[in-house]
């Protein structure tokens, strides 16, 4: 089964609320959709998703990277050929890890297609179903409190909640929730690089004080301070959670070595798809450290291809799929199911779509 042909297009989306956390708002996604066309009429479908902010690509240079770059690295390639492929999609073009992720995705699509399977089930299958979280947008304290109470009466019973825009408030945000919720729902909070590590250490003994019992703080500090994070894993009794600081199996190891988390975060938009977030879920397994499997502002399309990877892997204990349950609707039907915290994977052929 040949590439003939790869086709971009647009996913668009309006959010159900914004999306605020320390680094930007959102109020609709707005992605590249590619579709890889083969000479037995099969099509593979991929998403990528402009995060600027993060992967430092935009819709235009996510476009044309596969368009000028990646396009012409693999067309006329048999998918059976699949490791060749991918050394290719790596190869041809520096960085650009999500326009990489959407055609990786499309690509598993197709090979699992091709054996006649979901992709979870060729990834490793696992599990057949998985519980995500729920993200809690950053604002003031009672609209926090309100959204999270609306999430908890949903039946979400673990919140992700978006701090670091107000280092001074965070501590009140995290313990109105808390005492607003209850003891029962699992609290996970995300600073998104808006703290310091002095800052961040202070935090967290604040909350550990006040008896929040929260399951992990993400990202305190800027990605690129290592010894930061370092230094608030060392001093908290909290687990911390690696994102931004992590994109490649390389990074994972050098985080690993120098103790600077106690959990990893991929995302296929930060990996550049499936084949390299599989060396840091084994590398990290290897080596003791749990992972979760998280997502941008993203439409169902890359989410599910995330959710089979997700439910492929054993070491894989934390999900933060909710991209399709921030939607209004969904722009595209099939794939594994979403309902609430319960993400069920789909039996049909490769990620699930019919196009």
């Amino acid at each position: 089964m040949k590439i003939t042909d790869i086709k971009v297009g647009v996913v668009e989306a309006p959010l159900i609320t914004p999306f605020k956390t320390a680094l930007r708002t959102v109020e609709k996604i707005q992605n590249i959709a590619i579709y890889i066309h083969t000479d037995a009429g099969r099509i593979g479908i991929g998403e990528a998703a402009p995060t600027a902010v993060i992967t430092g690509e935009t819709k235009a240079s996510i476009s044309n990277a596969i368009t000028e770059y990646i396009k012409p690295a693999i067309i006329g390639m048999d998918i059976e050929e699949f490791a060749q492929i991918m050394e290719r999609l790596e190869k041809c073009i520096h960085k650009n890890t999500s326009a990489k992720a959407a055609v990786d995705m499309a690509l598993y699509d197709l090979l699992a297609q091709s054996y006649k399977t979901p992709l979870f089930k060729l990834l490793g299958g696992y599990r057949k179903e998985l519980i995500t979280d729920i993200t809690i947008s950053a604002n003031d304290v009672d609209e926090m409190v309100k959204d999270s109470l609306a999430a908890a009466t949903k039946g979400f019973h673990i919140l992700k909640v978006k701090v670091g825009k107000d280092p001074a408030g965070d501590v009140k945000r995290i313990v109105a929730i808390r005492e607003a919720v209850g003891p029962n729902v699992i609290l996970r909070i995300d600073a998104n690089q808006g703290w310091t590590p002095k800052q961040a250490v202070q935090i967290i003994h604040a909350l550990e004080d006040a008896d929040t019992n929260i399951e992990l703080v993400e990202q305190p500090v800027h990605y690129n301070d290592i010894e930061g994070m370092r230094y608030v894993t060392a001093n908290t009794l909290t687990k911390i959670l690696a994102d931004e600081s992590v994109f490649s199996p390389k990074e994972a190891i050098t985080l690993i070595e120098k103790r600077a988390a106690d959990l990893i975060n991929i995302k296929l938009m930060k990996t550049g798809g499936i084949y390299q977030a599989q060396k840091i879920v084994h590398i990290a397994e290897a080596n003791g450290i749990e992972c979760m499997v998280g997502c941008m502002l993203e439409t169902k399309v890359s989410v599910s291809a995330a959710a089979h990877f997700a439910a492929s892997q054993k070491n894989i204990t934390m999900i933060d799929l909710d991209g399709p349950l921030l939607c209004v609707n969904d722009p595209m039907p099939g794939g594994p199911t979403f309902d609430g915290q319960v993400i069920t994977m789909s039996i049909k052929p490769g990620i699930g779509f019919s196009l």
